[in-house]
């Protein structure tokens, strides 16, 4: 039996960090397309991670007319991912597309729609679903470890911290918002992951673009996806403060590419009737319980997997098996839909309902 043969369309970060080399990692998989606009950012990715037979395009539409290629990654800014994602799955291909699933929650219903109708596996770079203290947490919860959990706390926030001022990520007609749904995705998403995805109830929230509004006027000492673009704009929030009920547990949360304040934090805390949980972003966690009378605190020590690998290499093996996993766009849905109504919510200045 032959490898499995994928296409990169978009060579950029994402692209160059976690989806090709975790490709080239895996024996069974052959980079067969590498897709850009920018055609020297699809030359630079075939030579780095491709084989001699590696293709270039700078359409799209040139990895769907292959019929030899059957997985594809869209590694392309927010407001492609839908139109490219439906294309590619009514084309006959497998997609696993970047976080977030598309710019606005009825653009991932489309997506749905796409893989439904096509039989295709639609998977969402919702990559924390596969980081080993993650799934410990949700078993810890699944087994009751942690009681009742009742409610949930994120924060991600960074010291004038804004990415690429001016460009995708900072243009509402490109990026969708701003640090709810580059950052913000990726700790809801988690979230609901590990507390099994309850109804959303209501939701609120505030956002502010404060200190990107006047690009010239911000001052920062790097800047990733830079440099500034100070022919672009920035109409996204740099800041959100949000509170979620569900059917289960409340989430709050507060997240910023930039604050005024010089303190890095990134964690999520679990809160239970039995014990809390405590796990920082990207690492391991620690377990907080009682015990004969004492307070316990636990930093379990584990082996750490390889997240970005463990996503594409199960993306492979489900699409060739046509089997819905943690990842495919139906168990994220909740996330879009919790994002558009914190959206809703700050636009109005009122609590949404969830329909």
């Amino acid at each position: 039996m032959g490898k499995t043969r994928v296409a990169i369309i978009g060579c950029g970060t994402i692209a160059n960090s976690a989806h090709a080399p975790s490709y080239t990692r895996n024996p069974e998989v052959e980079i067969a397309w590498c897709c850009d606009i920018l055609p020297e950012r699809a030359r630079a990715l075939a030579e780095k991670f491709g084989t001699a037979t590696t293709r270039t395009t700078e359409d799209y539409r040139d990895i769907i007319a292959d019929p030899d290629v059957t997985c594809v990654s869209v590694c392309v800014p927010n407001y492609l991912h839908a139109p490219i994602s439906i294309a590619c799955l009514d084309g006959g291909k497998n997609v696993l597309c970047e976080k977030p699933a598309a710019m606005t929650y009825e653009e991932v219903l489309s997506m749905k729609a796409a893989a439904d109708r096509s039989g295709m596996i639609l998977n969402i770079g919702v990559v924390n679903r596969f980081h080993t203290s993650v799934n410990k947490i949700r078993d810890l919860i699944e087994r009751g470890e942690l009681g009742e959990v009742y409610h949930v706390y994120c924060s991600f926030r960074a010291y004038r911290s804004i990415p690429g001022l001016g460009g995708p990520f900072t243009r509402q007609d490109m990026a969708g918002g701003g640090v709810l749904i580059d950052w913000g995705v990726h700790f809801l998403d988690l979230i609901n992951y590990c507390i099994g995805g309850p109804a959303m109830r209501t939701a609120s929230a505030s956002t502010y673009n404060k200190l990107g509004k006047d690009m010239k006027e911000y001052v920062f000492t790097d800047m990733w996806a830079g440099p500034p673009d100070y022919d672009g704009k920035c109409d996204v929030e740099e800041f959100i403060t949000g509170l979620i009920r569900t059917a289960g547990p409340t989430i709050s949360l507060n997240g910023a590419w930039a604050q005024n304040i010089d303190d890095r934090a990134m964690f999520v805390e679990f809160l239970g009737t039995r014990a809390g949980v405590k796990l920082e972003y990207g690492s391991s966690f620690t377990l907080y319980t009682t015990q004969d009378g004492m307070l316990i605190k636990t930093t379990p020590v584990f082996k750490m997997g390889d997240m970005f690998y463990e996503e594409l290499e199960a993306f492979v093996r489900c699409a060739a098996a046509k089997e819905k996993i943690r990842s495919n766009i139906d168990q994220v849905l909740i996330t879009a839909q919790m994002m558009d109504a914190l959206y809703q919510s700050a636009a109005t200045g009122r609590e949404v309902v969830a329909g």
